[in-house]
């Protein structure tokens, strides 16, 4: 009897030829459905001593890591983990490197905008002064006749004119500058009066030996007799006031303005100039936070600082050739000290004390400022 296609689907009897396992059926691993991808995948029935029985005899697990998964890879060191965070220990930021502030090169000071910055604040002070002034010829009922011909030829006026202007200016400086620099006028201009009393000696040698220029100056080239500060110091009493105000205040303003603030401006101009045009980057700056110049920026720097403070004393001088080089040599001795010692103190002592030595010998030389014409 043939069989229909329909017995072909029905289960074997018990006991038939097809329920008996041959001996390499029953060497064959059962198939166990893989999860994953659906296909079947083989189980090895041997029990593994190191799992648990129901594992190892292929029995369905729940959802969770797969027990039959081997790693090859090399076991790590085991790091020490602590349970409690310590206290200052602070949880990482959710934008930290949006947080961290930008790197910026360090800042040259002073540079030609607080140069700018300097001129604008004498330009008030120069506004002040007037005003100062204004007020006290309405009071004392001066005329502006009166007026302008004091500015021009009253010493005393001229004088005091100026030591306001010096002190308003240098008020401004005070409350300004430390708002842009961070740091106190005195540290941004490099002032270290402690260099200066530690190098007092040397520094009152360098002085007498610029006296010693002006000297030889007088001989090989000397100035005209009747040059406007000799008729100044002719003026009665106005000899003793110039020299008051020729060993301090003048020295020191004069100093801030042109080896403090003009100087450092023209080395950082100088240095900066070569670094973008040679696309390098800036030098670090000092311990002390101050910028380092190169050889070419200091000779190129006291030398065009030394022109316009000539400049300035020339008109003093009748406009003579041999005063305006003693000028821009004394100048370059004072930049040189400026920049080797790193302190506007030791420039600024150099220079009153070389003022000092002019007006001692003045004095001496016409015994006691009464007799000008043995000048």
């Amino acid at each position: 009897m043939i069989n229909s296609p329909q017995d072909e689907s029905r289960e074997p009897l018990p006991g038939s030829a097809s329920e008996i396992e041959s001996p390499d059926d029953a060497a064959r691993p059962t198939p166990i459905p893989n999860r994953a991808s659906g296909e079947g995948a083989v189980a090895d029935e041997t029990p593994r001593p190191d799992l648990p029985a129901e594992i190892a005899l292929g029995e369905p697990q729940p959802s969770g890591p797969d027990p039959f998964f081997v790693s090859y890879a090399q076991p790590g060191p085991q790091l020490h983990v602590p349970s409690d965070p310590p206290a200052n220990a602070r949880p990482p930021e959710l934008f930290q490197s949006f947080s961290q502030l930008p790197v910026r090169p360090p800042a040259r000071i002073p540079n030609f905008g607080h140069v700018g910055l300097l001129a604008l604040l004498l330009v008030i002070g120069f506004l002040c002064t007037g005003a100062v002034f204004g007020l006290a010829s309405f009071f004392l009922h001066i005329g502006t006749n009166a007026l302008a011909h004091a500015a021009a030829s009253n010493v005393q006026f001229i004088l005091a004119s100026e030591a306001i202007l010096y002190l308003i200016t240098f008020g401004l400086s005070l409350l300004v500058f430390p708002f842009f620099w961070h740091e106190k006028l005195s540290a941004g201009l490099q002032w270290r009066g402690a260099v200066a009393l530690r190098r007092f000696w040397p520094l009152a040698a360098t002085a007498l030996g610029c006296a010693g220029l002006a000297a030889l100056d007088e001989v090989l080239m000397p100035g005209p007799t009747n040059a406007p500060i000799d008729k100044m110091f002719s003026a009665p009493g106005a000899a003793w006031l110039m020299f008051a105000f020729g060993t301090t205040l003048a020295p020191f303003f004069e100093e801030m303005f042109f080896r403090g603030f003009l100087l450092p401006a023209l080395c950082t101009a100088y240095d900066w100039s070569t670094e973008k045009f040679s696309h390098l980057s800036a030098p670090p700056l000092d311990s002390n936070g101050h910028p380092q110049w190169s050889l070419g920026a200091m000779v190129v720097g006291s030398i065009l600082t030394s022109i316009p403070f000539a400049l300035l004393h020339v008109e003093q001088q009748g406009h003579s050739l041999g005063p305006f080089l003693l000028l821009i040599v004394i100048s370059l001795i004072l930049c040189t000290v400026r920049l080797k010692t790193r302190s506007l103190a030791a420039s600024t002592l150099v220079h009153a004390a070389y003022n000092f030595i002019i007006f001692s010998l003045a004095l001496i030389g016409t015994s006691g400022f009464r007799h000008f014409d043995k000048m």
